[in-house]
């Protein structure tokens, strides 16, 4: 692609998927990078701006992450947020240590000075979200304040001549007020961006990279029924018609009656699709294992089996197509981050994937910018609004060994969770229901009862990279416990899980 770039550098920050959504949903093509990035890499990719993320060290301290100081010195507008503030400060020659009398958490009233370029048509005074223990003591060189609050006296600092900006606080979530505007400003009247991206741009080249990878020769897609592999299938088939044949594996993780809904759902589109019903062979596979992480990379090294095999029997098919978005390789290691989860299509693939190339035509894309390009292609809401389903299934719903009698509950439980809180006018971005491996003492009648308890799953997000969990009405949350209770045998303890993410992830592996 031959846009404009910003380059997201991190430094293990929470939110760094989220500010380079934000980037792209402002209109500029952003990437993520590892925070040790050499300037002259840096140089050669040619960005126009450079975020640096926040992150959970302290920058003095000796395991801390640190960036190539002549980043600072390439003439490219640079914005330090949180942790990246921090660094270009204690980098540049300031100070910074410990917050007198803790840190600051949650939304912080916050004054800004309103000459700033940064802050140009944002209100003097607003909430922030603040998220640090440290704080800078004592800008660099060539530094003005810009911000404060009652407990952090420098909240941002600007060096004009130097293009280089930093704020303590995080502009990229909705927390904060007028969060957007400042990174606009920065993205538009700093580094000078003419918002020449958007998901046109990525499906023209997109399809013009598949046609010149794919030629004249087939591919084997694994087909989930979930938006990424269903946006995927259809950019396949667009590129290269009469290519693609799609292999849906029903590994028995499923929820209720989710296999013969996927089917149906395409039985009607112009693909081949083969069905192949293995979920015996995955749970023999699964049997005694109880670490997420294994169980991952071992639904994914079975994925690819049962791909290697299907291929073998229509004739060697020399591509393999995947759904593989962004944030599961940004998740899974990606290069530059520490390792939050295996994604069974990234972290779980083995080395030898028995085909001659991987197809991942959506692997620089987020969730948002995935359905956009469903739309585009004229797929359904159907498929385009579905709610996310982790690859592994329900074998990460499950905690603990995977058993057939656990994933009978699961499913049980999980349809009437997903039913009543279906029938909301609006309903949760996701819900679902988890078994943890917990079993609680219950009576029913004059019985003593010692059965599984399930945990109800709802969030509220916009983007699947930040989420707070959705206040369910205590009148649905009794209707769902009292049907659960009376409807699912071995299910007793009904609970909901009120964590935001962060600290917790959406799905509990």
């Amino acid at each position: 692609m031959k846009n404009q770039l910003v380059l997201v550098l991190d430094f293990g920050g929470q939110y760094k998927e989220l500010i380079a959504s934000r980037v792209r949903q402002l209109s500029v093509y952003s990437e993520i990078k590892a925070g040790s990035t050499s300037a002259e890499e840096i140089k050669a990719l040619a960005p126009i701006g450079l975020i640096l993320t926040g992150g959970p060290k302290s920058v003095y301290a000796p395991d801390a992450p640190h960036c190539d100081p002549k980043i600072f010195e390439l003439g490219i507008p640079v914005l330090g947020i949180c942790y990246g503030m921090q660094l270009m400060s204690y980098t540049l020659g300031g100070k910074v240590g410990p917050s007198a009398g803790g840190g600051e958490y949650g939304r912080i009233r916050t004054r800004l000075t309103p000459d700033c370029p940064l802050f140009d048509g944002v209100p003097d005074k607003g909430m922030t979200l603040m998220s640090h223990g440290d704080r800078v003591t004592q800008l660099p060189e060539g530094f003005v304040c810009k911000a404060s609050t009652a407990r952090c006296k420098i909240a941002a600092g600007v060096c004009e001549e130097r293009k280089l900006y930093c704020v303590q606080f995080h502009p990229e979530v909705r927390h904060t007020d007028h969060g957007t505007d400042i990174l606009r400003n920065f993205l538009y009247k700093l580094c000078g961006a003419k918002g020449d991206y958007n998901i046109d741009d990525y499906l023209e080249w997109a399809v013009e990279n598949i046609r010149e990878k794919v030629g004249d020769k087939k591919v084997l897609l694994a087909l989930s029924g979930g938006v990424d592999s269903s946006v995927c299938a259809a950019l396949i088939e667009r590129a290269a018609p009469g290519s693609l044949t799609c292999v849906f594996v029903d590994h028995g993780l499923m929820r209720k009656n989710e296999g013969d809904q996927v089917e149906a759902a395409f039985a009607d589109r112009q693909l081949k699709l083969i069905r192949v019903n293995a979920g015996e062979r995955f749970l023999a596979k699964l049997k005694g294992v109880s670490d997420p992480e294994k169980k991952r990379k071992i639904i994914g090294a079975e994925f690819v089996a049962v791909f290697q095999e299907q291929s073998a029997k229509l004739g060697k098919i020399p591509y393999l197509a995947q759904g593989t978005i962004y944030p599961d390789i940004v998740e899974s290691g990606g290069g530059s981050t520490a390792t939050i989860k295996s994604h069974h299509n990234v972290g779980g693939l083995p080395k030898d994937i028995g085909f001659d190339g991987l197809i991942e035509p959506l692997r620089g894309l987020f969730k948002d910018e995935v359905r956009a390009l469903g739309r585009k292609l004229g797929l359904p809401d159907t498929l385009v609004e579905r709610q996310p389903f982790p690859g592994p299934g329900l074998a990460v719903r499950v905690l603990g060994e995977v058993t057939e009698e656990k994933l009978a509950i699961l499913r049980e439980a999980d349809a009437i969770a997903c039913e009543e809180i279906g029938k909301m006018k609006n309903p949760p971005s996701q819900y679902f229901a988890v078994l943890p491996g917990v079993r609680s003492v219950g009576v029913a009648g004059d019985e003593r009862r010692y059965d599984e308890v399930i945990a109800i799953r709802a969030v509220e997000t916009t983007d699947f990279m930040t989420a707070e969990y959705s206040p369910l009405s205590h009148a649905l949350l009794s209707r769902i416990s009292s049907r659960i209770s009376n409807e699912v045998p071995g299910a007793g303890r009904i609970v909901y899980d009120i964590s935001g993410k962060p600290p917790a992830t959406v799905e509990w592996e």
